[in-house]
């Protein structure tokens, strides 16, 4: 069985799109209604040599979201099975025809504006850490004081923590002197998945209620939940929770092969999901969709 996973922020780069857009005229005309719902011309920046301005969360998340939708459009994909990291459960859902594309993207730009808004009201940070127990992690973390959790449990070994600049600098170097191979600050706008969302994720929520999901074609495995969920309700209480909460990426790749997945496609720029996949289970087949 396979399984399409979907990219979240981190994994664009100058020029994404382009050769959708150049390809096929059903891309074109989903780009063209996405600059029209985004009221600003996204596919310049996309197509352009502009990264800092690539890399603002506002046009990062709808630029993800929009290069993965639209390239399971033109591949005609229909998932038996789907999940996202992060921001790259919005393309799941609409993979699944839980959400419609122009339904998601409005969500999803309402996303990144509260998040990049929240960014600016409570600064905060994030750092990866290589090669240490996650107990140990959580453990160090509770010691050290002031908003600082888990965020992303992406593969063995590699684990994401957010919060406080000064808990997030103090616990890196607790880290290090506890065996951490790394423990290093990531270059982001704020401190995703963590608390100091707590205003965008009251914001999604009420952006969410407006939107009408419809019940997938089939299971979404959720980052907040690890679970496959089918309930509408379910689907967008975890969506809306998911803005404070850890990214269970490892919890859900490893439920997925218990329940049968033993291909995994990788939709939309890039490939980091592929390496995190391959690191969770090296023995199922991995690989990116391409036109």
């Amino acid at each position: 069985m396979t399984a399409y996973i979907y990219p979240g922020q981190g994994s664009q780069y100058c020029g994404m799109g382009k050769d959708l857009f150049d390809s096929s005229n059903d891309a074109k005309r989903m780009f063209e209604a996405a600059n029209k719902i985004l009221d600003f011309e996204i596919t310049n920046i996309m197509f352009g040599q502009d990264i800092d301005e690539l890399k603002k969360t506002k046009v990062t998340q709808p630029a993800i979201f929009i290069h993965s939708v639209i390239l399971s459009k033109i591949l005609n994909f229909k998932p038996q099975i789907v999940a996202g990291h992060s921001l790259g459960e919005f393309s799941a859902l609409v993979a699944s025809k839980a959400l419609n594309y122009e339904d998601a993207l409005f969500l999803v730009s309402k996303r990144a504006n509260a998040m990049e808004e929240a960014c600016i009201k409570f600064p905060g940070t994030m750092a990866a850490v290589i090669g240490l127990n996650v107990d140990l992690i959580e453990s160090i973390c509770e010691k050290v004081g002031g908003i600082i959790k888990t965020a992303n449990y992406n593969c063995p070994g590699q684990v994401v923590i957010s919060g406080e600049k000064n808990s997030i600098e103090s616990a890196c170097e607790i880290l290090k002197k506890n065996g951490a191979k790394r423990a290093i600050i990531l270059p982001v706008g704020g401190a995703f998945h963590s608390p100091l969302m707590t205003s965008a994720k009251n914001k999604l929520a009420m952006e969410i209620e407006k939107i009408k999901f419809n019940t997938p074609s089939c299971p979404i495995y959720q980052n907040f939940s690890n679970n496959p969920e089918t309930d509408p309700e379910k689907i967008k209480f975890n969506l809306i929770e998911q803005m404070t909460s850890p990214v269970k990426w490892t919890q859900c790749v490893e439920k997925m092969i218990k329940n049968g997945a033993n291909k995994f496609v990788e939709v939309g720029p890039g490939k980091v999901l592929q390496g995190l996949v391959k690191k969770i289970n090296s023995s199922v087949e991995i690989s990116s969709a391409v036109i």
